[in-house]
């Protein structure tokens, strides 16, 4: 196999904390399968034990991009790689990062372990500083997958051989960038940040590691090249508040992504210690009645459900690029905003949306995990809070929702106490976003009741929610598993329409039944959507989906991302004035 000597997907891989001494490890790795579990006693841990086979990083090993392309059930995986080490990087800190693996993670740095990690979605750092030498070093990974288990988060990775349904090729493994960087021995590790626009300031609580007692932390916000806002603080512990007041107010709207630069410094002595770069914006989110406002104005949010996927890198998109168009096509069909289903997706995908002013839901890929018993709550939530502040600070993100149809297991009931604990630790993180427990069903407790609708008939599917606009009853698909307590209301997945005449494979489907001819499907949609435009107390509405995904052809694309009508079309009926719109 001839391997590229380019570097798949070299973007700085995190984006609202940016330094300048950075390595980019991806590209070609070792690899091996451990279909026997068998590799640590094996020695391949040593950092002398080289691997059998090549795999290019960051692209899962049952992708075509990774050069593997093995889509059978891998229980573990291993991955080994030389990197250079300039001299220079000894006087301070070097942190060996990864942006997300999947599941199960171990690593060893020459040799000696350095730390692991559980979970298959969010980012994990080791300080390697102790184990490394200037020049050639040598990392190894080594990796458990089993997503048949009910221990796991797989989201919708297929827990058969085959893809089927709705559920889709497995990722195992590392599947986001792999990357060094050095810090100095006291730096900024982290921030919190609350924008404030209606009393002109942002507010920072700043993370500090190591010992930088008596140092300065220095905060500049800079709006278009010009300084907007300064502030500093005493360090005296290992977190700063800062309170950064701003000269000029410019809000973070939807299609109108205004963007402040944020720079923070460690100072100690009047010498620079350590710099960063970040951004902001600036927005409120107020529930209030049954409307969603963004900066006091009620906003119909039209939301596609976006599943993250691939044709060639599955869970990875190949470039950067290929993040921003997804977001592209859906902003030209109309839709100002995404469900993110089923997968914590990556930091760059966020970072477009914040500069394209894109909606988007955070939610984790909780299918796979058994929730009915509290071991389910030890298994998801540290992962989900990892998820919750990594992408606090990003404006475009404006709910979370932790669990997507949280179906009965075995025909064991959901703990319901694990829903009650994640919703609260969710909004005890972040009391500025609302929170919705389980999209669909079955809700616990829930600042938002949404309900999934596949109805094909928009005759019936109106006839449901119209009494909802005389203060009936409001439609509930699981009275006897959920109560509607007046909170506002939407339906976060409708349509599903089954349409894709050029695949012919048996195994593809869809939701209801198949219309006869393309004006059939405009036709449906039309009217499915036109039901939630006119309802007056209905917020937005989420349909299903932008793409088709393997063998669900229920995409307004294709998989490759070609369209399957014309886009003005489906434009013109998304882009109508909602009836609870100011």
């Amino acid at each position: 196999m001839i391997k590229s000597t380019a570097i798949p997907r070299p973007e700085y891989p995190r984006p609202q904390w940016i330094r300048p001494d950075w390595i980019n490890l991806n590209g070609n790795w070792q690899f091996e399968i451990d279909f026997g579990k068998s590799g640590k006693d094996r020695g391949y841990s040593n950092s002398s034990h080289e691997l059998a086979g090549m795999i290019t990083v960051p692209f899962c090993p049952e992708s075509r991009l990774s050069g593997v392309e093995h889509k059978d059930f891998m229980p573990a995986v291993w991955y080994r790689r030389e990197f250079f080490l300039p001299e220079t990087w000894l006087s301070g800190r070097a942190l060996l990062h990864f942006g997300a693996v999947d599941y199960e993670t171990e690593v060893w740095v020459n040799g000696a372990f350095v730390g692991s990690h559980r979970g298959g979605y969010t980012p994990f750092s080791f300080d390697i500083t102790p184990h490394v030498s200037s020049g050639v070093n040598v990392v190894t990974v080594y990796v458990e997958d089993d997503v048949r288990s009910g221990r796991q988060p797989r989201g919708k990775q297929s827990g058969r051989y085959h893809s089927s349904g709705c559920d889709y090729t497995r990722t195992t493994g590392i599947w986001q960038t792999v990357w060094l960087e050095q810090v100095p021995k006291a730096y900024l590790s982290k921030m919190k940040l609350v924008a404030d626009p209606d009393n002109a300031c942002v507010h920072l609580d700043v993370r500090i590691d190591g010992n930088a007692t008596g140092a300065i932390v220095k905060a500049t916000a800079i709006f278009e090249g010009k300084q907007v806002g300064d502030t500093s603080a005493i360090v005296s512990s290992s977190s700063v508040k800062l309170t950064v007041p701003l000269t000029e107010i410019h809000r973070w709207e939807v299609g109108n992504a205004k963007l402040y630069d944020l720079e923070l410094s460690l100072c100690n002595h009047g010498e620079t210690q350590d710099h960063v770069k970040s951004y902001f914006g600036l927005r409120t989110i107020q529930l209030d009645g049954m409307a969603f406002r963004i900066n006091g104005k009620s906003v119909f949010q039209r939301l596609v459900l976006d599943q993250g996927f691939y044709p060639d890198g599955i869970y990875t998109a190949p470039s950067d690029e290929d993040l921003r168009k997804d977001i592209e096509i859906s902003m030209g069909l109309g839709f100002n905003g995404a469900r993110l289903h089923e997968k914590i997706f990556e930091p760059r995908f966020l970072y477009w949306a914040d500069h394209m002013g894109y909606l988007v839901w955070g939610e984790h890929g909780n299918w796979g995990l058994d929730i009915t018993k509290a071991e389910g709550l030890s298994r998801f939530l540290p992962e989900w809070m990892e998820g919750v502040e990594r992408d606090f600070n990003h404006p475009a993100l404006i709910g979370w929702c932790p669990f997507n149809e949280t179906w009965d297991h075995n025909g064991t009931r959901q703990d319901d106490d694990v829903l009650r604990i994640v919703y609260d630790v969710t909004k005890r993180m972040d009391p500025t976003r609302p929170v919705i427990d389980t999209s669909g069903n079955f809700h616990v407790v829930t600042d938002i009741f949404d309900i999934h609708d596949y109805d094909q008939n928009p005759e019936t599917f109106r006839a449901k929610y119209e009494p909802l606009k005389e203060g009936g009853e409001v439609y509930n698909t699981f009275p006897d598993r959920q109560k509607y307590e007046g909170q506002p209301y939407f339906i976060s997945e409708y349509g599903g329409i089954w349409w894709n005449p050029d695949q012919k494979d048996e195994k593809s489907w869809g939701y209801g039944d198949r219309p006869v001819s393309e004006e059939a499907f405009l036709e449906r949609y039309e009217g499915l959507t036109n039901v939630l435009l006119e309802h007056p107390l209905m917020f937005g509405f989420c349909y299903t989906q932008l793409y088709d995904i393997e063998q669900e052809v229920n995409g307004l694309y294709s998989y490759d991302r070609k369209p399957k009508f014309d886009p003005e079309r489906i434009r013109s009926i998304n882009s109508r004035k909602a009836a609870i719109e100011d």
